[in-house]
């Protein structure tokens, strides 16, 4: 070919040309081989170190067993964990703790960081096999450098990305006033509020006071409730950090700026004998008409109630009607009269539910209605349970409660009865979704009779 070439007028120039073709088609075919090389061997596990049998053998820390069989991304049984560590605040400290992470085949959900004064605390929503228990991930994380570490399961709820679960807390707060404190407890987790008022039932001041800017010391959170007094946020292990108080503060600056206010949507019932009642929110706007109420109620019923003199019961009134405390439903009548007050009132980590109804309007099954109503908010907000403290007498009160239809705890002493009802799994629906007590505004319905539970009273 050569000479062949060599005798053409061109002839170095196509051998020329020859030359290149044939260089760059087995170019090409090297680069075809080992591209189907590489990818029939992309989801090969890395070779193992031919001087030992432990695949983790060069001192970074390893899956626990079984837990490569069912990774996180890889297919078997998961669990979600919320992890929080200190770390210094240094290149590479972050990633010592991604290595270790990725060693245990657990994928990475969500990262947030919160800078310290010194270091930085990083918290992880994870995806990790079921198999693996979490002191061996935490001790690895310690001795990648973490310090402090933290971790607790979690829970889908907890997917939601940071940015949008405070827009739809501070959406609930700016809607209903007592919504404050269960956004806080959501935004900030596994922890027990108390609204302190600045002055106690009785009228005397409590000295419970707060700067406008708050109080962080270590576990502890004093925020200055708009209302008066103090809110305080107690975590009882794992310190606040100044990131989480600074979500806080807005929260409540939100509330302070927005005022009083609670829905005002109603519900219209019809009771046996043919009169329509509305239920509805009531607050602070409602206390002359509770008073009213208190003044047409027989000592019997008020003692029942409040436990106490009842000269002392309408001291009482404007703590219950205080959103800061919980949730209140009354009952109207078509004339505008309130014959009847249910309360759910917030007790750091537990939910008391409270029942008064007018003597007349007693038996007709207005105190059941009531309850349902109010179990129904408690598990819409997440509670756990809800306990009526009242008197073993008060068989109407233990009446409805059995009512419920729920699994319930009972402790007496002295004549004082306190009954718990423990909720079910509905607590984690979203709201409108725990059956037939989900009634929708202005819905007609008809109240049936229930026997005992009628008269239901706290």
């Amino acid at each position: 070919m050569t000479t062949l070439f060599g005798h053409r007028p061109d002839g170095s120039h196509l051998l020329l040309a020859a030359l290149i073709l044939a260089s760059t088609v087995a170019l090409v075919a090297m680069a075809a081989f080992h591209t189907w090389r590489a990818r029939r061997h992309s989801n090969d596990p890395p070779p193992k170190d031919p001087g030992s049998s432990d695949p983790t053998a060069d001192g970074a820390p390893g899956p626990a067993d079984g837990a490569e069989a069912g990774g996180g991304s890889g297919g078997g049984e998961t669990v979600l964990w919320r992890m929080r560590t200190t770390v210094r605040d240094a290149p590479g400290s972050l990633a010592a703790l991604c290595l270790v992470i990725a060693r245990f085949r657990i994928d990475i959900l969500t990262l947030q960081t919160h800078p310290l004064a010194e270091g930085t605390v990083d918290e992880f929503l994870l995806r990790a096999p079921a198999s693996l228990p979490s002191q061996e991930l935490t001790g690895q994380i310690e001795a990648a450098g973490g310090t402090a570490t933290w971790i607790e399961r979690a829970d889908t709820h907890d997917l939601v990305d940071t940015p949008t679960r405070v827009l739809s807390l501070a959406t609930r707060t700016a809607l209903d006033a007592a919504e404050l404190p269960l956004a806080l407890r959501q935004l900030l987790g596994r922890c027990t509020i108390h609204s302190l008022p600045a002055v106690s039932v009785t009228g005397r001041p409590t000295g419970q006071s707060a700067p406008v800017e708050g109080v962080l010391e270590e576990t502890v959170m004093r925020l200055r409730d708009p209302s008066g007094g103090v809110i305080s946020v107690e975590r009882p292990y794992l310190p606040f950090t100044p990131t989480e108080f600074a979500r806080a503060r807005a929260l409540v600056e939100l509330d302070a700026r927005l005022g009083p206010r609670v829905p005002r949507s109603t519900d219209i019932l019809t009771l046996p004998e043919g009169n329509e009642i509305t239920v509805r929110r009531a607050d602070r706007s409602d206390l002359a008409a509770a008073r009213a109420m208190h003044d047409r109620c027989s000592p019997d019923t008020l003692g029942l109630r409040y436990h106490g003199p009842v000269g002392d019961a309408d001291r009482y009134l404007n703590h219950l009607l205080s959103p800061r405390f919980g949730r209140t439903l009354a009952v109207q009548t078509a004339s505008g009269s309130l014959v009847a007050l249910g309360h759910l009132l917030w007790d750091g980590d537990e939910t008391e539910v409270a029942l008064l109804v007018e003597d007349d309007w007693q038996r007709r099954g207005i105190g059941s209605e009531l309850l349902g109503r109010l179990v129904q908010l408690a598990e819409e907000a997440g509670c756990d349970s809800v306990y009526a403290v009242t008197q073993s007498r008060n068989t109407g009160m233990v009446a409805a409660m059995r009512a419920l239809g729920l699994p319930l705890d009972y402790q007496i002493e002295e004549g004082t009865l306190v009954i718990t009802a423990r909720l079910s799994a509905t607590a984690a629906e979203p709201t409108g979704t725990t059956g037939e007590r989900a009634a929708r505004p202005s819905d007609e319905r008809t109240v049936r009779p229930s026997g005992p539970a009628e008269g239901a009273r706290r």
